[in-house]
């Protein structure tokens, strides 16, 4: 066994990763505290060929150097914007015929390991890593779900928690 190089890995370039196929999947991220954790889910992402992020809130956005040191490039191959408003972020994705998903431990969420996610198109909403979603939009999401977890912390770093989950997602779209 070896690792493989670079070159063997046959990944495309920023440029030409902008012309493929992307699943529509959209990430949002309300009001995340870490800019390395934006710059995970950039990264993330780009590895999972989703369609964009959209930036709200106190979430920092790009340039920003903690986020170009774990987004590794990813923030020139991602499209991305910035919507201050969770709201209106949210609202402008429902009308565009998203499901909105918040990933939320709620009393209604819905376990990953069951969830069936066989929408069109999926807005998935992470949240600020000490208070999670943004009260004020849980009743604009179409459902949350949640992570299935067995030990003693109740939460998983939120970039964790996105590669999770956009894995999932990826995943379900691709396999159609």
């Amino acid at each position: 066994m070896r690792k493989l190089k670079l070159e063997e890995l046959g990944r495309v370039s920023a440029e030409d990763y902008k012309t493929i196929a992307k699943i529509p999947v959209v990430a949002v991220l309300d009001n995340i505290r870490s800019a390395m954790n934006v710059g995970s889910v950039f990264r993330t992402a780009d590895a999972f060929a989703i369609e964009k992020i959209i930036i709200c809130g106190i979430s920092a956005t790009p340039p920003n150097r903690e986020i170009t040191k774990t987004a590794i490039g990813a923030t020139e191959s991602v499209e991305w914007e910035y919507v201050e408003d969770i709201n209106i972020a949210v609202s402008i994705l429902k009308e565009k015929g998203y499901t909105v998903i918040g990933v939320e431990q709620t009393d209604t969420s819905a376990p990953l390991d069951k969830a069936v996610l066989n929408y069109d198109k999926i807005a998935v909403v992470f949240g600020n890593e000490v208070d999670g979603i943004s009260d004020e939009i849980l009743d604009l999401l179409d459902f949350c779900l949640e992570i299935p977890q067995f030990g003693t912390k109740h939460s998983l770093n939120v970039s964790v928690c996105a590669g999770i989950i956009l894995w999932e997602m990826h995943k379900a779209m691709t396999n159609r």
